[in-house]
């Protein structure tokens, strides 16, 4: 039974500056404990939470006392409870936990039970941002058209969370087209430090999307949860976590001309691949971290996931301070911040002198060493630096198909497809660029890297320099706040006449959202089997999660996304070859049109204004008037709709049982899937675009969907019958059993007859039969983790054998 916290004894009034209280706040110093002093402050966080926590039934004094110990403890893979202080959801996957709330509620209500008391204990912000598609690109009118085709195609999920934010207490729903979930959630929903009816405690957050990393650059701890997980916490369960290791990863230096934040993450994040980070914090620090702003911070900690580690955190300081500023978080605010951290010693004043953290490894970055580079063609952390791109593309084309590998022939690797493009005659090479999009919470919440692209754009535009018609080109930015700079700038029209209009306000092109290339491009793809290349400034380039037709994508900063869009290809060496010919006949270097740092710090310094901020963030509040005209049911319990292809009520909750059910035996299985090493969650479940040919597909047409209103995957997890229609329908799926064929089918063993993998384990259903998956190492690590489990079991719940299952 829970009791008395027994920590009561240090818990402390905070005062104002100028008299008055802030209210009251567990004090660490109070515990007089030289342990604590060396802690890394990414662990005082957790700290903080256990003894604020403390009940001895949930969290126990035992548990504080192995996080003061960690320097003890963390060796030796101790487990500890962590009871974040909210919970943060975007609507892929805040569709299916709000469904499983509903149906928590209709289990309880079924009983007997209030099932009123379904309601989330800690706070949750749900952003709605996954649902844009790129379907109009190269138009003034592109944000308009997106959103009237988001709000027809999503209609049905939009209602249903919006009535689920007025069913269940505790939950805030940020209404589509007001920006990416962590760019939200930096500039506007990161508290920093709460204050809850007069108790004051750090801010931090679990979110069911990886990139909840995004909010380590502000100081808050964060990081990406299952929506199992996430739902868990939100009705009030700690979370069960390994204390963390925790890697100082120390800057110096300052970052050289031209070098941009992207070019440093990716430096970053195959520093710590290389490393090893699995399950850790990183915490960066070092007098480089002067030399960071609070969005290149931002842009490091985004791609915590694709280096592997649970947090990369930059703990608060004055550069933090200047932000909640500059983004208008208010003076007594911002105060209280500092005085909070600062009384209980988690604030970095960098004129003080520094007391000696201890860590469970260091790595060291001088980040004057830091060049230009991309990452690619199938992976974030396979960097390649600038100048040796057209020779690693080269090389690519030659080695045998893998993550850097096609196996195009010699005498293919120069094959030109012809076209005809709207009556104009065009050609294909491999490596050519048909997408080029500046996207992604990783670079859309950084000014400097915006309008670095911007900029590019007006120099480009000013020499006469063009991009491909149908190269398909798009802006979506994180936040209307990068609007207004851009266009505050005057260097908006630059990007729009190279072809980057504003397409939406949410995650595109790194998610999938990528819409259709022109028929004509993908035909000439598709017959002459071109490696069609795509160009992004994102945080992923799994296979098929950007396009399906494009086989190389690069993950680059935005101003390097604009160059190889006027380039039109990814084969090119920008040191001794043109990005093209100006209006004058005269060859156009990339060195032409880079912007210097200087000219960016001045643009940005000049154009991103806090008023920008103030006003974006009020008008989101208000809601835009498609949401508001959506009219949803007042009850409290959902009517579930059968004919809906979006939100369907799944078999979890029907006919459960006070006690589960145990583990059950498997005899004389069949192998449903033979995988080799690194199947992802995407691979598993994946979130991008529904195949016409596929199970899925089959299911929506049945039930009169047209083509163009498939939508993604990602957009239809509501659904169950479709998720698992989906699950294992990757394109660029690897099955051992197909022998060497790619693709989502399976072999029927019995029958030796190739399936779809849902009609070969549905059919294995139907016969009695059990079924195993066999898979390598990293079977299941990526993000999409909680449909990774539940699609599978829904699939006749195959055993799955793995050397590592992280999913």
């Amino acid at each position: 039974m829970a009791t008395e916290n027994p920590f009561k004894s240090i818990l402390k009034t905070l005062q104002r500056p100028d008299g008055g209280e802030f209210g009251k706040y567990y004090s660490l110093p109070a515990l007089n404990d030289p342990r604590i002093d060396k802690l890394p402050y990414s662990i005082k966080i957790l700290l903080e939470s256990a003894i604020r926590n403390c009940d001895e039934f949930q969290v126990k004094s035992k548990d504080v006392e192995k996080i003061i110990d960690w320097e003890t403890t963390s060796p030796k893979q101790v487990e500890i409870p962590f009871k974040p202080a909210r919970v943060l959801l975007q609507d892929f996957t805040g569709v299916p936990a709000v469904v499983d709330l509903a149906c928590m509620r209709d289990a309880m209500n079924k009983l007997g039970g209030d099932s009123n008391k379904i309601n989330p204990l800690v706070p949750v912000d749900l952003v709605i941002d996954h649902s844009v598609q790129v379907d109009v690109a190269r138009s003034e009118n592109a944000v308009q058209a997106n959103m009237e085709f988001e709000f027809r195609r999503n209609k049905e999920r939009f209602a249903f969370l919006k009535w689920g934010s007025n069913a269940f207490h505790n939950m805030l729903v940020v209404p589509p087209g007001s920006g990416i979930v962590h760019q939200v959630n930096l500039e506007y929903l990161g508290r920093v430090v709460f204050n809850t009816n007069g108790m004051l405690y750090p801010d931090s957050v679990v979110g069911t999307d990886s990139h909840t990393t995004m909010i380590d650059g502000l100081g808050v701890a964060g990081w990406g949860v299952g929506g199992i997980e996430a739902e868990a916490a939100m009705l009030g369960q700690p979370m069960s976590m390994v204390l963390p290791g925790v890697v100082g990863f120390k800057l110096s230096g300052k970052l050289r001309d031209g070098v941009t934040a992207t070019d440093l993450v990716l430096t970053v994040t195959q520093m710590l691949r290389k490393h090893g980070v699995v399950g850790m914090f990183v915490e960066f620090y070092g007098e480089g971290m002067s030399e960071l702003s609070l969005a290149d911070r931002a842009t490091i900690a985004n791609m915590s996931p694709e280096y592997g580690a649970t947090m990369g955190f930059f703990p608060v300081d004055h550069v933090t301070l200047q932000y909640l500023k500059l983004t208008g978080r208010s003076d007594d605010t911002v105060s209280m911040i500092e005085s909070y951290l600062r009384a209980n010693k988690m604030f970095v004043d960098y004129s003080e002198p520094q007391s000696e953290r201890v860590y469970s490894s260091y790595l060291e970055l001088n980040l004057e060493e830091v060049v230009p580079c991309v990452s690619g063609p199938k992976r974030p952390h396979d960097r390649v630096p600038l100048n040796e791109m057209k020779a690693d593309w080269h090389a690519c084309l030659d080695n045998r198909v893998g993550f850097k590998g096609f196996a195009i022939p010699k005498e293919y690797q120069s094959k030109v497809a012809e076209f005809n493009f709207h009556g104009t005659p065009a050609q294909l090479r491999h490596g050519d660029v048909v997408i080029a999009a500046i996207t992604s919470c990783t670079n859309t919440s950084n000014p400097s890297v915006m309008l670095g692209a911007a900029l590019v754009a007006k120099k480009a535009c000013e020499l006469g320099l063009e991009v491909k018609p149908w190269i398909k080109t798009s802006l979506a930015p994180g936040s209307g706040v990068v609007t207004k700079y851009l266009q505050n700038s005057g260097l908006q029209k630059y990007l729009n006449h190279l072809g980057f209009h504003i397409v939406g306000y949410g995650c595109t092109t790194c998610i999938g959202n990528s819409g259709d290339i022109d028929d004509a491009v993908a035909a000439a793809i598709t017959e002459n089997d071109i490696v069609a290349a795509a160009v992004l400034s994102g945080n992923r380039n799994f296979e098929g999660r950007v396009h399906p037709l494009t086989r190389a994508n690069y993950l680059a900063s935005p101003p390097l996304v604009v160059a190889y869009a006027l380039a039109g290809s990814v084969n090119i060496d920008f040191e001794t070859e043109p990005v093209g010919v100006g209006k004058d006949g005269k060859k156009i270097f990339l060195r032409d049109i880079w912007p210097s740092s200087e000219e960016v710090a001045h643009v940005v310094q000049k154009s991103v204004l806090p008023d920008m901020f103030k006003a974006t963030y009020e008008a989101i509040t208000k809601g835009n008037p498609m949401w508001n005209q959506l009219s949803v049911p007042s009850g409290t319990l959902y009517a579930w709709d059968p004919k809906s292809t979006y939100i369907h009520e799944p078999p979890y909750f029907k006919d459960m049982t006070m006690s589960p059910p145990g583990p059950h035996g498997v005899k004389g299985a069949y192998c449903l899937l033979n995988f080799g090493d690194s199947i992802t969650t995407d691979h598993i479940s994946p979130a991008g675009s529904i195949h016409k040919d596929s199970p899925a597909a089959k299911y929506l047409m049945e039930r009169g969907v047209d083509r163009r209103d498939f939508n993604s995957y990602g957009s239809r997890r509501g659904n169950d019958e479709i998720m698992a229609r989906g699950t294992f329908a990757n394109i660029r799926l690897v099955n051992k059993l197909l022998n060497g064929e790619v693709g989502p089918k399976t072999i029927h063993i019995p029958t030796g007859e190739k399936l779809s993998v849902f009609d070969a384990a549905m059919r294995y259903k139907n016969e009695g039969h059990d079924t195993v998956i066999l898979a390598g190492a990293e079977y299941g690590s990526g993000s999409s983790r909680d449909w990774a489990a539940k699609g599978p079991m829904l699939l006749v719940n195959p055993c799955i054998m793995s050397d590592f299952c992280s999913g």
